[in-house]
């Protein structure tokens, strides 16, 4: 069984979910359940730590499509840090540079929400 975990926490006034081990089929609902009770608490400035993500499939990778225009249309948005290269290469073969802030670190994630407002 793959180890996934994720810590929530808040950083500055924003929250932050520290990702852990393996984010694949069998625990992208994790980080679903997650980011619903984000949105549902009104939280929409989201900042996903991945300094310890071992690992991204692509169930992975639909559970932040899937949420991202929730949180946009609430006036947030969500900024993803710490990608070691593995990780990165994933999202960036998928064109999510494109899409998402993909930053080095939380403290310009937050210089990057602060900037926007």
């Amino acid at each position: 069984m793959n180890t996934f975990k994720i810590n929530h926490r808040t950083s500055s006034g924003y929250d932050v979910l520290d990702l852990y081990g393996e984010l694949d089929a069998h625990t992208a609902s994790q980080l679903e359940d997650s980011l619903k009770l984000l949105i549902d608490s009104q939280k929409s400035n989201i900042i996903v730590n991945c300094k310890d993500l071992d690992y991204i499939a692509s169930a992975g990778l639909g559970v932040f499509m899937a949420y991202i225009e929730d949180v946009r249309s609430s006036g947030g948005d969500i900024k993803l840090t710490n990608m070691n290269d593995k990780v990165y290469n994933v999202f960036d073969l998928l064109g999510f540079p494109t899409l998402y802030d993909i930053l080095d670190d939380e403290s310009d994630a937050i210089n990057k929400f602060l900037s926007e407002a």
